[in-house]
């Protein structure tokens, strides 16, 4: 068996039982706070969940054997928590001492009894309801981090919280972005010293990236990386920016039409104390379609556009760059690098190497070496068009020049698509196996070029794309064809041999992230509302649990007085559930959200009240009479500026309202006050007065209204055809 091994601290494999009181040893009880020596030696402590990925390697492998493959039978759920919101949740639970503490939906943040699920304490940021426009990809939010005895988190519009873990009052706050740019903030902090270090998102929608350190005692901000060159003197920027400028053309990052160039760090970090780097994932680009963002950018490194797609080490005391190893070179279909990092030490061709793996969305799993950067291997997990490979040389990928839309301005449906082939979802890693278990999914993307695109820094999607060319067509045959090319996956892979030893097929994409333990189980959640156990070498599923919802949050496991639980954050959503049709999620019916905490422990008997089954409002649309170029027009505003949260084509997405059968939709005036006058500001849907005129919103509900229409005409044809 390949040697592969986390050695932190003292390198030794103690037993669930011994490290039963570990918390005490490494300071992380509520008296002595969460210290460097705990954060370090998280690995050691397997009664608590104290960091993001439980240790800062983010292996998301816990030690713990007490439930494990010969008795995961007898798991049962031991409580529940409902949450006070219908909208995706993606969090990481944090157990420290028999207290759990998540984040929910709108940033809101909870703490329970870890055992009991007993209620301690809430704490919401009322974050405005208008900020949901803002966000790509819903209105979730990823965790906390603790340090001393505090909490932090990043809300949705750019605040750094710190809690008192005890009570959940607010220590201090910070505004940590432009608030009047969309920056948005979903992932998780990290705590490195006593440096709570956090980034942001937006990309999508135009703004610069960086990633930036503050002080845990009072929020002062301590150092900022920027991942883009930008800014007003380019001759006065760090080093490393200025290689990065030559690598961009045009006028995106300093020009009037820049919009900051994208690059934003809005997931995934690790760290290795015995190094002292950093890593970051960094973002796509903004727009997406580098003709628009670097425009003539030819040749090896010309239009490279560092340092997107990247991973980037750096000194997490001062923000000093290290090396960078990019993904993507010039990126142009939104193939973030923000996807899970795991750190290991592996056995290759013969010797020990201290490597970094990741699969971010571009379909490839790579194999880094976390000291210098240098390039090890890649291979596809997942089927890819864009690329036949990367050259083992230079570690860069070898490009099909057809779907390099950037360069033909021709459309290209292209494999894998903008929400890539992993996306956001934490992997887990299984030391014993040998094993990186991917979260991943097959679902390409039709990219069409929009001519004489401008950017608008108001609302909307500023990706150079026409997001409503791919409008999927009002036909069974054909919807079924789309159902049929969307796969998910649960792949166990191989880094060394990089390959996968088993791949276990899901009903849909966008399943759960995972979580791999000592007791030879992985643990995942779906989105055919099961959230699932399998056998950690042979993927078997050993045991299942009906959710009654879709999962998409990765697990974690702890103990409390010796006794192992298992729990996982349940509810429905995130970018894949707000752009696509529910009826091609799941073909007897959409998933709907009911958000949930879910806690198991063996013997677990509770029950969850009975699932409520919603049935979908028959379509009755008004006629549509608008003319053809009305229409046109409505569909080329409603895939800029609508589509991010209403799906594209109108088909109605599974989390929030569906416009085809919206009430407004039969009065202009109504429709008008919704999308012009923002009247439904405080519930997500914000005014777009300043980037459509009253003319442009009102032919996008001409275009719902037509599209209602021919949906309910093929619904009609179902109905008689299954008679």
């Amino acid at each position: 068996m390949n040697l592969l091994r986390w050695a932190l601290g003292a390198g030794l494999l103690l037993s669930a039982g011994v490290l039963a009181n570990c918390s005490q040893i490494f300071g992380s009880d509520a008296g002595d706070g969460i210290t460097t020596a705990a954060l370090v030696g998280a690995d050691a402590d397997s009664a608590n969940w104290i960091s993001h990925g439980r240790t800062y390697s983010e292996q998301r492998y816990s030690p713990l054997d007490g439930v494990n493959r010969t008795n995961v039978g007898d798991l049962g759920l031991t409580w529940f928590a409902d949450m006070d919101t219908a909208r995706g949740q993606e969090a990481t639970p944090l157990v420290i001492d028999g207290k759990l503490y998540l984040t929910t939906a709108w940033s809101k943040v909870k703490a329970f009894d870890a055992a009991t699920g007993k209620p301690l304490w809430e704490y919401d940021p009322k974050v405005p309801g208008e900020t949901a426009v803002k966000a790509c990809c819903d209105v979730v939010n990823r965790g906390v981090a603790a340090w001393g005895d505090k909490l932090f988190l990043g809300t949705l519009d750019g605040r750094l919280v710190a809690l008192d873990r005890e009570t959940g009052k607010v220590a201090w706050e910070k505004v940590t972005v432009d608030q009047t740019r969309s920056y948005t903030i979903t992932g998780a902090p990290r705590v490195i010293d006593g440096k709570v270090i956090i980034g942001n998102g937006g990309a999508e929608f135009g703004v610069r990236g960086y990633v930036a350190a503050y002080s845990a005692d009072d929020g002062e901000e301590l150092w900022r990386f920027y991942t883009v060159p930008g800014g007003d003197d380019a001759d006065a920027q760090p080093e490393y920016l200025q290689a990065a400028a030559k690598t961009w053309s045009g006028d995106a990052l300093y020009g009037e039409d820049s919009i900051g160039g994208g690059g934003t760090v809005w997931d995934s970090m690790a760290y290795d104390p015995e190094l002292d780097l950093l890593y970051i994932g960094v973002g796509n680009g903004s727009p997406w379609n580098r003709a628009y963002r670097s425009p003539g950018a030819d040749g090896t490194g010309e239009g490279d556009n560092l340092y997107l797609s990247s991973i980037v080490a750096i000194r997490p005391s001062t923000g000093e760059y290290v090396w960078h190893y990019q993904t993507t070179p010039g990126e142009t279909w939104d193939y973030t690098a923000t996807q899970h990092i795991i750190l290991a030490d592996m056995e290759l061709d013969g010797a020990v190497r201290k490597v970094l793996m990741q699969a971010p969305k571009n379909g490839f799993f790579y194999v880094i070496d976390r000291e210098t950067g240098k390039f090890i291997s890649a291979k596809p997990y997942i089927s890819v068009n864009w690329a036949s490979g990367i050259d083992p040389e230079t570690g860069r990928p070898i490009e099909n020049p057809e779907t390099r839309v950037d360069k033909t301005g021709k459309p290209a449906m292209v494999m894998p698509g903008a929400l890539g082939g992993h996306n956001w979802h934490p992997m887990a890693f299984h030391p014993g196996e040998g094993l990186v278990y991917i979260p991943a999914f097959e679902a390409g993307m039709l990219y069409a070029p929009e001519a004489n695109w401008k950017p608008d820094r108001a609302r909307g999607f500023n990706v150079g794309f026409d997001l409503g060319a791919g409008d999927v067509p009002a036909d069974q045959g054909f919807r079924k064809q789309v159902a049929g090319t969307l796969r998910g996956m649960l792949v166990a892979w191989d880094p060394v041999k990089q390959e996968p030893r088993w791949t276990v097929e899901h009903p849909g994409p966008w399943n759960g992230g995972l979580l791999a333990t000592g007791g030879g189980l992985v643990f995942q959640g779906t989105t055919g509302s099961e959230f699932n156990a399998y056998d950690a070498g042979t993927g078997d599923k050993l045991w299942s649990f009906a959710a009654q919802t879709g999962v998409v949050a990765p697990p974690v496991t702890y103990t409390v007085d010796g006794e192992q639980y298992v729990a996982v954050l349940a509810g429905w959503g995130g970018a894949y559930a707000l752009s696509v049709d529910g009826d091609l999620i799941n073909r007897k019916a959409p998933v709907r959200n009911v958000s949930r905490l879910l806690v198991f422990k063996l013997g677990g008997a509770a029950e969850l009240p009975d699932e409520v089954v919603v049935e979908k409002l028959p379509l009755d649309p008004p006629p549509s009479r608008a003319t053809p170029e009305v229409i046109a027009l409505g569909q080329a505003k409603y895939g800029r500026y609508c589509a991010v949260c209403h799906a594209p084509g109108a088909v109605g997405s599974t989390v929030l309202p569906d416009l085809r059968r919206a009430g407004s939709l039969e009065s202009a005036d109504a429709w008008s006050a919704v999308v012009h006058d923002g009247i439904l500001k405080d519930n997500g849907m914000a005014s777009f007065a300043g980037s459509l005129s009253k003319a442009e919103i009102e032919a996008i509900r001409a275009y719902v209204i037509r599209r209602a229409n021919e949906d309910r005409t093929l619904e009609g044809a179902n109905k008689v055809a299954r008679r």
